[in-house]
Order: C-alpha cells, then sequence, then structure tokens
C-alpha cells in the first residue's frame, strides 16, 4: 500500500515521553512527544521536535531548561489530558493529575510517575519543516532502580510507544543474542 508521504510517522512506533517545563514565573506544563531522539554521546544531548506555537517551546525558550520524563503504558490514558490546549500557566500536571517532584538540576519539575528522566538545559534548537528541533544537554540521567539492568527493562518499564493519534503501544520484553 503506497502512503501520502506526509503519513510517514504513522509506519513508525516511537517512544513517548513527556517533556515538562515551567514558566519564568514557576508554572508547571507538560506535553506529550514522540518525536523525540538521542542526538550525541559527547556531549550528551537529547532533542524532541516541537510545533513553535506550544507552550513547551516557549518556555524553553525563555528558561533554556526542560525534563524528559519517559512513561510506560500506565500512563497511556493521560496523554490525551496532556496533549490538550490550556490557555498558558494553566498546569498539565495538576490536570492530569500526575505528581510534580523537584528536579535535582533544572527549575523545570519532574513527573513522578514516569520510570526516567532526563534533566537538560538548552544546547541549540533549529526550525525544520512545522517544527522547532530543540537539543537538549543532558545535564542528568535517572531511572528507577526496578527498571534498569544495564539498559532499561522493557518488561517492567513498559514503556509507552505512539503511533498515531490516539493508536499507542507497548514493546514486547525480548533479547536477541548476538550470533
Amino acid at each position: 500500500m503506497e502512503l501520502n508521504p506526509a503519513a510517514f510517522y504513522k509506519l513508525n512506533a516511537r517512544c513517548c515521553v513527556v517533556v515538562s517545563t515551567a514558566s519564568p514565573r514557576g508554572i508547571s506544563n507538560a506535553a506529550p512527544f514522540s518525536f523525540n531522539m538521542p542526538v550525541s554521546f559527547s556531549p550528551p544531548i537529547f532533542a524532541i521536535a516541537s510545533n513553535p506555537g506550544h507552550d513547551t517551546w516557549r518556555n524553553i525558550r525563555e528558561t533554556r531548561e526542560f525534563v524528559v520524563n519517559f512513561v510506560g503504558e500506565e500512563l497511556g490514558e493521560k496523554m490525551h489530558i496532556l496533549e490538550r490546549d490550556y490557555p498558558y500557566e494553566v498546569s498539565e500536571i495538576k490536570e492530569a493529575g500526575l505528581t510534580e517532584v523537584p528536579s535535582k538540576k533544572v527549575k523545570a519539575p519532574r513527573i513522578g510517575e514516569a520510570y526516567a528522566w532526563l534533566e537538560c538545559s538548552l544546547y541549540d534548537a533549529k526550525e525544520l519543516g512545522d517544527h522547532v528541533l530543540i537539543a537538549g544537554e543532558v545535564l542528568l540521567a535517572e531511572v528507577r532502580d526496578e527498571c534498569y539492568d544495564r539498559v532499561v527493562d522493557v518488561a517492567r518499564a513498559k514503556p509507552l510507544l505512539h503511533i498515531s493519534g490516539e493508536y499507542f503501544g507497548v514493546p514486547l520484553a525480548r533479547k536477541f543474542r548476538r550470533a
């Protein structure tokens, strides 16, 4: 089946993260992102792609900080709350009934229900197509002990994958050994 090239992203089940920020006045914000990826080991850089009109991008531009919260399937139903277009400085974290936890290196809060966190400072940003690619230098990476065994333990973390719109999935926990 041939697809419209603009629908390419529907072929890629992507790890869903929730990016939390704070306004300059300290009001929390959070939004789900599935256009995200590691970019560099040295320095450690992680990137997200955001609609230029999102409050997330506004807060990052103004504060130069954000947290990437890795979320599992138990937060799947919350993604629809977090993606709503609330007025600026209405906390999506509070609207979704999630827990704000102080970060260790940045002012933006962590989401307590996540299984891992990257605390980042803005490294660079570039408009690409209809999005802004936001690259953050990872200042601190942390994961729940029970969700890590040399790599993320997929069976325990149950990372949430986003396909398109309301379509999500979770990966199966399998190891493939080298020959």
